[in-house]
């Protein structure tokens, strides 16, 4: 009882914490971006510089407004604060970055050649360059997030099955179905995972972005229940289904789309093999109970049979290899979603993206096919993640 409360305590204090970190942040960057762009066109708005500022302040508190709003006032402009936001957040960061590389180089450049600092800086042509740049930048990034692609993957599992020599799996993780990923995509993703003719689909985590309410009025359960294969859906939570605060209730929705949630489960598909899916790893700092060992989830399964793990994060992957699974497969990591991210999160995961053998252990991690925050992708993919297992 005490531990809990401690930790409970502790979680409290946390949020609040990197909330405001965050929060500082965020707004600080957003006053370099505005002060940059504002000093590239000062001469011409000096006037209307109470205009600029407000209109700026109204972007730059879209995104809070939106994510507060849609607890308590959902609707269309609720939508459209929202979707603004997320735009907003993927604009001002690459305005930060470019910005910031033009001062550098703009620093540099003056030192060596102190001539140049007569060159009135930053000018309107700055500003354009820059607000050009970012509005193709952004533009590139929703288009390519738009269009998944399918990846495929031939691996073997050292486990010979009687009468299944080949399993064709189909894997998609982090759908985040909700106000950017609605309804028409999820139709035309069911409709891509259908052709491809699968045994069996695998959903590695946030299929759901947060908001369940708008997933079940938009009758998205409706739209996956028409995902077709020979074995069946096997689902697992991701971090965004604890994150929306009701993730029983996207349990419940899921399996009305005759998806098996696998809460912390182990089951066998068809006497064949076994597909084994676990809790999230914040389910125990969003309701205070902690996820299963992965030793105690396969404990007394016959391990001569394959076992292909569903965990929505990629950490730890090790416990695979010592706990006899044969397949993992997981998403989370957007691959970094948006450059230079993608380059931080091969740093921070052991995997961030595709395949990883460790002993007999198999690893693939999914790009994931939706987006979350700016619903861009620029230097990843969307994908669809297409594998033919071969048991030997």
């Amino acid at each position: 009882m005490t531990d809990k409360r401690g930790n409970n305590g502790k979680t409290g204090l946390l949020f609040p914490a990197i909330f405001t970190i965050f929060v500082s942040i965020y707004a600080a960057g957003n006053y370099y971006v505005g002060l940059r762009f504002f000093q590239s066109i000062q001469s011409l708005i000096e006037p209307y510089s109470l205009f600029y500022w407000s209109g700026y302040a109204f972007l730059v508190i879209s995104l809070f407004a939106g994510r507060l709003g849609k607890r308590f006032y959902p609707g269309y402009v609720n939508d459209l604060f929202a979707v603004t936001g997320n735009y907003w957040v993927g604009a001002v960061y690459y305005s930060l970055l470019i910005w910031a590389g033009i001062d550098v180089l703009h620093f540099l450049t003056s030192l060596i050649f102190p001539a140049t600092r007569i060159i009135k800086y930053p000018s309107f042509y700055f500003g354009l360059a820059v607000l050009l740049l970012v509005f193709l930048l952004l533009l590139y990034g929703t288009w390519n997030a738009r269009h998944p692609r399918i990846v495929h993957y031939d691996i073997t599992i050292k486990k010979s099955v009687p009468d299944l020599p080949e399993l064709h799996a189909v894997m998609v993780s982090d759908i985040h179905l909700g106000l950017v990923v609605d309804k028409d995509r999820l139709k035309e993703m069911v409709n891509r995972i259908n052709e491809l003719d699968p045994d069996v689909v695998f959903l590695a985590g946030d299929t759901i972005d947060e908001d369940v309410r708008l997933f079940a009025s938009n009758k998205m359960p409706e739209i996956l229940k028409k995902l077709k294969s020979r074995y069946g859906v096997y689902a697992v939570l991701g971090n965004h289904e604890y994150i929306g605060g009701n993730n029983e209730l996207a349990v419940e929705y899921l399996q009305q789309a005759g998806i098996h949630v696998l809460v912390d489960k182990c089951i066998k598909v068809n006497n064949h093999f076994y597909v084994a899916g676990r809790d999230d790893r914040v389910a125990g700092r969003m309701n205070g109970k902690k996820r299963l060992e992965l030793s105690r989830l396969v404990d007394g399964i016959d391990h001569t049979l394959p076992i292909i793990l569903l965990d929505h994060q990629p950490i730890n992957l090790k416990e695979g290899q010592l706990n006899g699974i044969d397949l993992q497969l997981s998403g989370h990591t957007h691959a970094g979603q948006f450059f230079p991210n993608t380059l931080i999160s091969k740093r921070v995961f052991e995997n961030s993206w595709g395949y990883l053998k460790k002993g007999e252990c198999q690893i693939i991690v999914s790009a994931g096919f939706g987006t979350w925050g700016p619903p861009i992708r620029i230097g990843s993919n969307s994908e669809i993640t297409d594998i033919k297992i071969s048991f030997v």
